[in-house]
């Protein structure tokens, strides 16, 4: 019989909708149940792609005994982190604390006023390796809640006690310069992993916010340092297995130091994030790499990741059923010779092998190897590659395919919309651009109320019941105003307007400026999460800032310049100290050290060679975080085009920054210039 689950809008509540232990989503039903029955709160969090989340469920929360006895001595909570961030951000806090590490699924026990006094992640149906069992760890905290309540009431309340006094160090209230970018690169350069690639060590993940920053910060000084970086970690990743050499799209991360055995998890804000990286990868260097990765993401993206309402999918799962019915990590991506044979033939095979090193010994388990491209030398025959590629793309698709996790998360959402109309504009794709319209279109039909407030989250066009956070905001904002520059439809600056207002009123601290991740009228948790460093995806705090900056640009509003630059005081105190972690932020100090440039282009409307000529020139200018308007004389579409002529009758471009503008131009090299072109 299902449990409370049953109705939920997450796939990964519904995956335990099913289980033995009658399950509560998170609301203020379940604390009071344990306090009428004077019982800890079990909490579990995952998420739908999580590998070792499949893995303790089965094991736990599938079995019927430990059911009964979570039944009767807990109420147990279950969340899906990527729906409530904010639940997530907090008492993973507590675990890091109290444990110094932390992961998915989480298990926290706490009080029934959301007090936390025990902490874990992943436990086993026995115990091994010096881990408690989960039964074990059960038993311990329904003793010590029975036998020694104050103690554990002195364990919780200290734990609140010292979570509070972990407000950040908000740092400076000026804005970083030329020197703190400038230690940013320093430090980025001695964790910079040269032989491989990337920054630091295993697990190594793809470092597509300080790519971001690295080549805006060779766009603004020309430091080749910078570039050879960013352009080095990209061929490494794009040649190596986190990387899907068949359908395109990138996995969460590798396990290796050498981005070859990944976790096999496809998210959408990692591909949307390397989509737009390599896209501007490709804007400085030309790589035809860069080129043919930025748009094979965005085709994974849209192939896989599209849902029926024009929105994007939050992730496709690890594992999949590797045709015994066993569900397996990998299972769908790896190959081994014998596939390869039985698919190709043995000529064939033996080519596919070579070209994507595919061995006997197997470069994952048992025996199986994760594609890759590796460099090699001699010139392979571009045709029969391409052929092999489309019959191994084919037979793979005839494999059980991963779960997908249909919900549609405004953030990440939002990610996707900018990466897709600036790739779709860049390489004349307007198909691409038409999805990243149709992915606002929903957000705004079905993610935002009449108070432009915002939805978390969707599935199969049923809005989610939790408010949007900070990122939320911030990410979609960015994509609104990347669609305007891209579209010259001055709509998307009007919504990211509204969105921004929110920011302003609803998120910043106004006596430091510093910004939390939920809203002040938000759920009141323990505490109120506030973290500006970059985890998978850019910080809510980053996010915001760029965004605010950008706003600021294209309408002059100074309360919103003033808030990026009040928010931006963080990256001087952490820029230098860890640019791995606010690598957005630093990317946001580029463009405001640049201005950043304003481009107006007037025109005789879009079907014009000249203008449509000059708006792919300011689109592909490389100025940090330029942003750009179109239009026609005299149209009130975007607060640039104000009293912006035509010369001679010729459509002419206006570049500004900070209150000073160049001559008006007609000429596209000239524009080119202007812009770091």
């Amino acid at each position: 019989m299902p449990n409370r689950l049953a109705q939920a809008t997450s796939p990964y509540l519904l995956q335990h909708a099913d289980n033995p232990v009658d399950w509560w989503p998170w609301d203020t039903d379940a604390f009071e149940e344990a306090r009428r029955r004077d019982v800890p709160v079990f909490l579990s969090v995952g998420y739908s792609a999580c590998h070792w989340c499949h893995v303790m469920a089965h094991e736990s929360f599938e079995d019927d005994d430990t059911a009964a006895y979570m039944n009767e001595h807990f109420v147990s909570v279950k969340v899906d982190r990527e729906e409530r961030p904010d639940v997530d951000a907090v008492y993973m806090e507590a675990v890091q604390a109290a444990t110094g590490q932390g992961g998915w699924p989480m298990s926290v026990f706490m009080t029934p006023d959301g007090e936390p006094f025990y902490f874990g992640t992943y436990f086993p149906p026995a115990s091994r390796q010096g881990m408690p069992s989960f039964r074990q760890v059960l038993e311990g905290v329904r003793s010590a809640w029975a036998d020694r309540r104050d103690e554990v009431s002195d364990v919780a309340g200290k734990i609140v006690q010292d979570l509070a006094r972990r407000e950040i160090s908000y740092g400076d209230t000026q804005t970083p310069g030329e020197e703190e970018l400038a230690q940013a690169l320093l430090g980025l350069t001695r964790e910079y992993d040269p032989q491989r690639g990337g920054f630091g060590g295993a697990p190594k993940f793809p470092p597509s916010m300080v790519i971001e920053f690295l080549l805006r910060h060779h766009a603004r000084t020309g430091a080749e340092g910078a570039l050879q970086m960013a352009a080095d970690t990209c061929e490494r990743m794009a040649r190596g297995g986190i990387y899907d050499q068949l359908g395109g799209g990138f996995a969460r991360y590798s396990v290796d130091r050498d981005f070859v055995v990944p976790h096999f998890e496809k998210m959408l804000y990692d591909n949307a994030l390397l989509c737009r990286a390599y896209a501007h990868l490709w804007r400085t260097t030309g790589s035809e790499l860069a080129r043919r990765v930025a748009l094979e993401t965005a085709d994974f993206m849209m192939r896989e990741l599209r849902t029926g309402e024009g929105g994007f999918a939050s992730a496709l799962d690890a594992d999949s059923d590797d045709g015994t019915g066993r569900h397996v990590e990998g299972a769908y991506y790896v190959w081994t010779p014998q596939q390869l044979t039985e698919v190709l033939g043995a000529e064939d095979a033996e080519l596919a092998a070579q070209y994507f090193e595919v061995t006997e010994q197997g470069t994952f388990e048992h025996g199986a190897s994760v594609l890759q491209l590796p460099q090699r030398e001699g010139v392979f025959d571009a045709k029969r590659i391409e052929g092999i590629r489309e019959r191994m793309l084919r037979a793979r698709g005839d494999r059980p395919a991963p779960g997908r996790d249909d919900k549609v998360v405004a953030a990440w959402n939002g990610l996707a919309i900018a990466a897709l109309a600036e790739t779709g504009a860049y390489f004349d794709r307007p198909d691409l651009v038409e999805a990243a319209v149709g992915a606002a279109d929903l957000l705004v039909r079905l993610h935002l109320d009449e108070q432009a407030r915002l939805a978390r989250t969707s599935k199969d066009g049923r809005v989610g019941a939790n408010a949007g956070v900070l990122e939320d905001y911030a990410d979609v904002a960015e994509g609104f105003l990347a669609l305007a520059s891209v579209t010259g439809e001055g709509v998307w600056l009007e919504f990211a307007g509204f969105l921004l207002d929110h920011v302003l009123t609803r998120f910043v601290d106004e006596e430091t400026g510093s910004l939390y991740d939920t809203a002040a009228d938000a759920e009141q948790l323990i505490r109120r999460p506030q973290d500006p460093t970059d985890n998978a995806t850019p910080s809510g705090w980053s996010a915001a800032a760029g965004a605010l900056l950008s706003y600021a640009a294209h309408t002059g509003a100074q309360p919103h310049r003033a808030a990026a630059e009040r928010a931006l005081g963080v990256v001087k105190a952490l820029g230098p100290r860890v640019p791995r972690f606010i690598g957005w932020g630093l990317a946001v100090a580029e463009a405001l050290l640049d201005g950043p440039k304003e481009v107006a282009i007037v025109g005789r409307g879009p079907d014009d060679e000249a203008t449509t000529a000059l708006h792919r020139t300011a689109l592909l200018g490389r100025a940090p975080g330029a942003v750009v308007a179109v239009g026609v004389a005299g149209s009130d579409e975007f607060p640039l085009l104000t009293d912006r002529p035509l010369l001679d009758d010729t459509p002419t471009a206006y570049v500004c920054r900070n209150f000073t503008c160049d001559a008006p131009t007609t000429d596209a090299q000239r524009l080119r210039t202007a812009l770091g072109g």
